[in-house]
């Protein structure tokens, strides 16, 4: 399925498919983060294993502040700060947060004791998580080993027709989102 529809993407997530979509600087892979099979169809589609983990990706703080219930007060007000006072064109900032199994599923952290987390302010990623009522999975869509996809076009040579796809313009940022571990500050991914 091709769309412009975020609520036609949304419901798609809902009903645990996959969906192909724009954020702020490549194209990612994403589904409803609780269903497994959804979670594993990604891996399947990326050749990525489950070790790795992925980020989660928010439309706004309200939809992980549960997350963010155990950072020091100073740390969390500059993790919120990071996703809320950005510019459309800057570089997004994913923080690394700890994270214990009852409040996201082991297949998303991984072999890993955190969970990767974005707050976007991509629109239509916003929108889509809104309409979803929910963060949702995000990891590049590309398979293991290979570039990015920047445009539809690349996402569907990558992954064919018998994905789904919300189509729309990436953001202005030039590169992936920063990682930064938010318990003790060290850069992952710069």
């Amino acid at each position: 399925m091709l769309t412009t529809s975020v609520a036609e993407a949304a419901h798609c997530l809902k009903q645990g498919q996959v969906l192909a979509y724009p954020t702020e600087a490549v194209w990612g892979l994403g589904c409803d983060p609780f269903n497994e099979l959804a979670f594993r169809q990604i891996l399947a589609l990326k050749q990525r294993p489950i070790e790795k983990g992925v980020i989660l990706l928010a439309g706004d703080v309200g939809q992980i502040e549960y997350l963010l219930a155990d950072l020091d007060e100073t740390i969390r007000a500059q993790v919120i700060e990071s996703w809320t006072t950005r510019s459309v064109d800057e570089r997004a900032i994913t923080w690394l947060l700890p994270v214990s199994s009852d409040q996201v599923p082991t297949w998303i952290t991984g072999q890993h004791h955190q969970v990767a987390v974005r707050v976007t302010n991509h629109p239509l990623c916003v929108a889509l998580c809104h309409a979803f009522n929910g963060f949702i999975v995000s990891t590049s869509a590309n398979p293991a080993g290979l570039e990015p996809a920047r445009s539809l076009q690349e996402a569907s040579a990558y992954f064919g027709q018998g994905l789904n796809y919300l189509n729309g313009d990436l953001g202005l940022s030039q590169q992936p989102s920063r990682i930064i571990d938010a318990t003790t500050g060290r850069v992952i991914r710069d």
